[in-house]
C-alpha cells in the first residue's frame, strides 16, 4: 500500500470503512409515535366522509325537529322571517334542512349543498343584529343560551368548508 492509497481509499474501500448515516435509535416513546402514525393512516381516509355524514345527520335531525314541532328554536326561526306565517317558516326551514342533510349524507352535489348550508348558517348570525337582546346581554362576549347555540355554527361552517374542499379535490382525482 502506498502513502497515496492510505490518504485516499478506493471506492470499494469507502463502502467498507466509512459508516453511513446511522439508523435512528428507538426511544421509549417510539412505540407511541408508531401507534399515532398507524391510527392516522387508518382514520385519514374516512375522516372527511365521516365529517360529511355527521354534518348531514345534524341537518337532518334539526330539520325533523322543526317539521314535527319539537324544536326549541321555533320562535327564534319564526322571528327571523316575520313576513311568513310562523308555522310555515319553521316547517319550511325544517324541510329545507332535511333535504340538504339527506343530500349531504348521500354525497350528492356536496360543494353546492355545503355552499347553501354555509349561507344558511351565516344567516343565523343575523340574530345578533336583529335580536341582540336574544343573543347576548349587552356585551357580545356574554352570550345567552341562544347566542351560544348560534355561535357554534362557526364550527359547522368550518366543517362544511372542509367537506366542500375535499369533495372537489376528491372529484378531481377520479
Amino acid at each position: 500500500m502506498s502513502l497515496n492509497t492510505l490518504e485516499r481509499p478506493s471506492a470499494a474501500d469507502a463502502d467498507i470503512t466509512e459508516p453511513g448515516p446511522s439508523a435512528p435509535r428507538p426511544t421509549p416513546f417510539s412505540f407511541v409515535a408508531d401507534v399515532v402514525d398507524l391510527t392516522i393512516a387508518v382514520i385519514k381516509p374516512i375522516s372527511i366522509p365521516l365529517l360529511r355524514v355527521a354534518l348531514g345527520v345534524i341537518y337532518l335531525w334539526f330539520g325533523i325537529l322543526k317539521i314535527i314541532g319539537a324544536t326549541p328554536v321555533a320562535d327564534l326561526v319564526a322571528s327571523m322571517i316575520p313576513f311568513v306565517p310562523a308555522s310555515t317558516a319553521v316547517v319550511g326551514m325544517g324541510i329545507a334542512e332535511v333535504v340538504l342533510g339527506a343530500l349531504l349524507i348521500i354525497g350528492i352535489f356536496v360543494p353546492w349543498i355545503a355552499a347553501i348550508q354555509v349561507a344558511h348558517l351565516l344567516g343565523t348570525f343575523l340574530v345578533f343584529i336583529v335580536h341582540p337582546a336574544v343573543a347576548y346581554n349587552g356585551n357580545p362576549f356574554l352570550v345567552t343560551f341562544e347566542g351560544e347555540f348560534i355561535a357554534k355554527n362557526l364550527v359547522l361552517i368550518a366543517g362544511l368548508l372542509v367537506v366542500a374542499g375535499y369533495s372537489r379535490e376528491h372529484a378531481a382525482r377520479r
